[in-house]
């Protein structure tokens, strides 16, 4: 599936005074934008050149497109000030904010979004670079982070909430299977714990892949403090969102980023983001962004299906089958 993005506005949008913030933060007049498609916010995302020849790229949000978007870029800039030299990240080269408006100017990154379908050579090099980020020690101005815990403890909760009003046309393996779902979401919470920068965001148009074969990821605003894998399992559920029979379980027990993982901890993991996605894809679409529920649904779905084919292979899932 292709997910259908939120509607964006671009650079011509926005308010003179914005633009003049901008402008003043590159040391010159903008004389070219081009918008970049992905992602859900409202607001914009444009590759920008000046007149002096200087590139930046530029996301910018009011509260007119979404009351709490401005909010989640302040919190962007300032976790991407604090991001060290040799994390695979853009630099931040400074924020507008009026009170309304934000605006986050970054280095502009030559690159491109993975494939989708994903292919495996472009998972595999996402994977390493995961891997490298898992060995960076947390910066000293990021450690006040929230631990991912704590931060999807609510979320991890969903299939409670799907017990007391199951979704319309729920799938009826998830409501045959409710007892065991819901006591491995809850176990789950545990293998989420760890002390590893974790972006929590990562799927294909978070990500971008450069002519050196590197990948650098981008919009950091959900960053936490948790587990080594967390993210590279996020990786394979978005690979299974556009390619549902992708073996990812190869690369689980393959590649060095999992070396910590148990089969029962993924599992346990999964059930949680299935609670996640399949719960909050049937809530009213917040303002300013009608795609999104339709995205978390897609995502619901792949990890019900990989979970489900987990927990019924002898080779791949926990115990928790031997319960089914």
């Amino acid at each position: 599936m292709q997910p259908e993005w939120s509607p964006r506005i671009s650079w011509a949008d926005l308010p003179g005074h914005v633009q003049a913030g901008i402008e003043q933060i590159l040391g010159a007049p903008v004389v070219g934008a081009t918008g970049q498609q992905g992602g859900f916010s409202p607001g914009t995302a444009d590759r920008v050149v000046t007149a002096t020849g200087r590139r930046a790229f530029v996301k910018a949000v009011g509260v007119h497109q979404n009351e709490h978007s401005p909010a989640i870029h302040r919190k962007e800039a300032a976790i991407a000030a604090a991001l060290p030299d040799g994390i695979p990240a853009p630099s931040l080269l400074g924020t507008f904010d009026d009170g309304t408006w934000v605006a986050l100017v970054l280095t502009d990154v030559e690159g491109r979004h993975p494939h989708t379908p994903w292919e495996p050579p472009e998972v595999s090099l996402v994977l390493d670079a995961l891997q490298e980020l898992s060995r960076t020690p947390v910066p000293r101005g990021l450690e006040h982070l929230p631990r991912l815990e704590h931060e999807l403890a609510e979320a991890f909760q969903g299939w409670a909430r799907i017990r007391a009003v199951p979704p319309e046309h729920c799938d009826p393996w998830i409501l045959g299977n409710l007892d065991i779902l819901e006591r491995l979401a809850e176990s789950g919470l545990e293998d989420l714990a760890g002390e590893s920068l974790v972006h929590t965001d990562i799927r294909a148009d978070n990500v971008l892949i450069t002519a050196g074969n590197g990948a650098i990821l981008v919009d950091w605003p959900w960053a936490c403090i948790g587990s080594s894998w967390i993210d590279a399992l996020a990786v394979l559920i978005n690979v299974r969102v556009f390619s549902p029979t992708f073996d990812v379980d190869s690369l689980l027990r393959s590649h060095a980023v999992f070396a910590s993982a148990s089969a029962a901890g993924v599992d346990r993991v999964l059930s949680g983001l299935a609670a996640y996605f399949t719960d909050a894809a049937r809530q009213p679409p917040p303002p300013g962004l009608p795609t999104v529920r339709a995205f978390q649904r897609a995502q619901g779905e792949a990890v019900v299906r990989w979970l489900r084919e987990r927990l019924s292979d002898p080779e791949a899932g926990s115990s928790a089958r031997d319960s089914m």
